[in-house]
């Protein structure tokens, strides 16, 4: 992969700084910045009135929806469902989704997830449902399909996921566990957020339910997104207006509308991948879902590398427990990457890299129950490093120089 043509895209990359926080929050595209401003200055109009900035302004937004449809494998833009971000939209999704629910039925979510996806479901709690929690295991740190079976029966309405731990960095086998979901005719909602920056998305292949990642982790603006099976979002109520009628999606999702200019600005990282790959291949044949599987390629091999380098380095320290796998395939993991000092609290740690213009964090990031479950709250969470393929090599190698000082 060509780093200094990928460095050059984020403007923010220019300064003096190493930037390993990026699962809290990715640098932005500088294609994303310009649709921003761009937008603003000559379309910055209401949607739906007939004059011509208006009709402009609302064939770009259906544009960019279409795009986005077609980026994340979905059937028709209709089920792209845009909002101020991920956490909104699946309380939004939980509201709208078990109006039909009863008193017993259950829901399962897991130790491992960001809170996002398991705030809105334990709330329900409140109204008679069940909520069982499929746990991590402490010994591999893998969630196992034959808990999640043990779990599952006849009045399982959904199982909440993540596709990717925020903490550590681990990819679950979505296809898999949605089979698995189906089969006992339950749905499945997924978390994709700490996933969405490093591979490709195909909801379609998968076969999810519902999927939701924000936009400001994965290179663009402060916004999320949740895909829907369009059968599902039909027979849904929704909660804007009550003038909107089922058929109105997604707009009954989105009360208020969604943001122009951000969602206009989405279209940036789209044409981000497939730069991505006019730069690096030949190929003037390949389909749109074929550029995107290059680009992603050549990302998850750059992140492996990034991986091993630190991993090589945690895993050689017997005073550091790394909270994940210490295997650096890009199948298996991403470079997000967690670990606790036998001697030193993570916070203690993590400011004493500050001093260095690296970016670093610690904490339990919003997934506390895997946090108390392993333990790990009296060193005040993990010491986090989370990676994206604009990161180099000697960034990494910079990192660990800083760490043997006081590791």
């Amino acid at each position: 992969m060509d780093i200094e043509y990928i460095r050059k895209q984020f403007p923010a990359l220019s300064k003096d700084f190493v930037f390993m926080d990026n699962a809290g929050g990715s640098q932005a595209l500088g294609k994303v910045i310009e649709r921003i401003s761009g937008y603003l200055v000559h379309h910055n109009v209401q949607l739906g009135a007939s004059y011509k900035i208006s009709k402009e302004a609302n064939e770009k937004q259906q544009y960019t929806l279409k795009q986005l449809a077609k980026f994340i494998n979905a059937n028709r833009s209709e089920e792209v469902v845009i909002g101020p971000s991920a956490s909104m939209l699946l309380k939004i999704l939980s509201i709208s989704l078990s109006q039909n629910w009863k008193k017993g039925d259950e829901v399962i979510v897991t130790n491992t997830d960001h809170e996002a996806n398991v705030s809105p479901w334990t709330a329900l709690q409140e109204r008679g449902i069940t909520v069982k929690i499929w746990k991590v295991n402490p010994e591999n740190f893998q969630l196992e399909i034959d808990d999640l079976k043990k779990l599952l029966s006849d009045k399982t309405k959904l199982v909440a996921v993540t596709h990717c731990s925020n903490i550590l960095g681990s990819i679950n086998d979505i296809p898999k566990i949605a089979n698995v979901v189906h089969n006992h005719n339950a749905l499945i909602c997924v978390d994709g957020v700490a996933y969405a920056p490093h591979r490709q998305i195909d909801v379609q292949k998968w076969n999810v339910d519902f999927y939701t990642f924000s936009w400001y982790k994965t290179f663009g603006p402060h916004l999320g997104i949740m895909y829907g099976k369009y059968d599902l979002l039909h027979e849904m109520e929704g909660i804007n207006h009550y003038f909107f009628s089922k058929d109105d999606i997604p707009y009954k999702f989105q009360p208020g509308n969604y943001n122009f200019e951000l969602t206009y600005s989405l279209l940036g990282i789209v044409e981000y991948y497939l730069d991505l790959f006019q730069h690096h291949f030949t190929d003037k044949q390949a389909s749109f879902q074929d550029k995107l599987k290059k680009s992603y390629q050549l990302i998850a091999n750059q992140e492996e590398a990034l991986s091993t380098e630190l991993l090589s380095y945690l895993s050689t320290n017997p005073k550091i427990k790394i909270i994940g796998s210490n295997e650096a395939d890009a199948n298996k993991r991403v470079p997000t990457i967690s670990f606790v000092h036998e001697d030193l609290t993570s916070d203690e740690i993590v400011k004493f890299v500050d001093d260095y213009r690296i970016g670093i964090r610690f904490g339990d990031f919003y997934a506390k129950k895997i946090i108390e479950d392993l333990e790990l709250t009296p060193k005040n969470g993990v010491v986090r490093i989370s990676l994206v393929h604009y990161n180099t090599v000697a960034e990494v190698k910079r990192l660990v120089k800083v760490f043997k000082e006081i590791l």
